[in-house]
């Protein structure tokens, strides 16, 4: 083995190590909590253009659907704030305006309803404008979430690090937070973000240890589905599994309900969220007699949507199937045109191959209602 392993190792898990974040304090989007004690929530980003009410509308509920609770749009002109009360009206979530630039569509926003602002200090201009906006903020009694992206640093600090850095992330967020809090304004939300994750995931974790503001994380143009939700993954798990973290977005070049899902997953992974379904698969070898891959999409695709946080197996061996998925609550283990359906390891029932779908999701059913019965007790 590489004797510079173990400091190798050491080394890139010092770049993660911190001390107990800070509690966090709390903040309303709308009828959303963050923040304390309440778990972390999805939130995603529309990608149609804003003023188009109807197409912004549909993705919001599709993707509100999916598991979302909070939606961020896009106030780029004065046409999208004349769209912003109709879509918030119609919205069965939080909407949160998305400003660059201009202090006034901010003004306007918040005066058309959002449930939240995203800007950026920095980029608002003086310190009148940005006073102008917290005033408006305040009338209303809604938060500013001070966004940060390593693509996006002021000069001065580029200047002094040299380039974005995780240090410089925090500094600019902690000069913008600041200016907000000299004008006596608390309600505030923090997300720094860059591409970069092992950069991304450290000034996450030294925004945790300086401040007790909740933090919007994600990992910034992720990328493609694929890639974009595996990079996505890695940092927001571990940022998350450390408590860091109250409100999340995956960032990726794909339908914003592709977003949610693997927000979704992600909490579901780590046993954050538990309202929705597990499928677990094998991987499939030498010994599988049906088409794993097919029927574990058929069935995640057939619980789709579902609330039962029930953890389902499929197997492709008839051997050994339900001894290795023994915890899962129900299965099926393939035979040769056959599939043998289990609850806890213990099979209950056989059926022909081409009944596998229909079969498991009945006893899915059957175990879903079991548990409703349990809990109404």
């Amino acid at each position: 083995m590489d004797k510079g392993y173990p400091s190798l190792r050491m080394e890139t898990m010092n770049r993660f190590l911190i001390s107990e974040p800070l509690p966090r304090r709390v903040v309303h989007v709308g009828n959303v909590v963050i923040g304390g004690n309440a778990a972390p929530v999805v939130q995603s980003m529309t990608n149609t253009d804003t003023h188009n009410v109807k197409a912004t509308l549909t993705q919001i509920i599709r993707t509100a659907s999916a598991g979302a609770a909070i939606m961020r749009v896009a106030v780029p002109n004065k046409e999208a704030v004349k769209a912003l009360p109709e879509i918030i009206a119609g919205s069965p979530v939080p909407i949160v305006a998305d400003i660059h630039f201009d202090y006034r569509l901010a003004i306007s926003a918040i005066e058309a309803g959002a449930h939240k602002i995203r800007i950026n200090p920095g980029n608002i201009g003086s310190k009148a404008r940005i006073s102008a906006v917290v005033r408006a903020a305040s009338d209303y009694g809604i938060p500013i979430r001070v966004g940060v992206n390593a693509g996006s640093l002021e000069r001065k600090l580029l200047q002094k690090y040299g380039r974005p850095t995780a240090k410089a992330l925090v500094e600019s967020a902690l000069q913008n937070t600041a200016t907000l809090e000299d004008m006596g304004f608390n309600d505030i939300v923090i997300s720094i973000k860059g591409s970069d994750v092992p950069m991304t995931v450290r000034a996450c974790f030294m925004m945790a240890e300086k401040s007790s503001y909740p933090q919007h994380i994600g990992i910034t143009e992720a990328g493609t589905l694929m890639t974009g939700a595996i990079r996505s993954s890695v940092g927001v798990a571990i940022l998350l599994a450390h408590g860091v973290g109250d409100t999340i977005r995956v960032s990726l070049a794909a339908d914003p309900v592709d977003e949610v899902k693997v927000a979704c997953r992600i909490l579901q992974t780590l046993g954050i969220k538990k309202n929705s379904p597990t499928v677990i698969a094998c991987p499939t070898c030498g010994r599988t007699n049906i088409d794993v891959i097919t029927l574990a999409d058929a069935v995640e695709n057939a619980l789709e949507g579902r609330s039962e946080p029930l953890t389902v197996a499929v197997m492709g061996c008839a051997v050994n199937g339900p001894g290795e998925a023994r915890e899962a609550d129900i299965g099926v283990a393939g035979g040769k045109g056959e599939g043998l359906l289990f609850r806890r390891g213990n099979v209950v029932r056989k059926v022909d191959e081409k009944d596998i779908i229909t079969a498991l999701l009945e006893l899915f059913d059957l175990v879903a209602d079991e548990l409703r019965c349990e809990r109404a007790e």
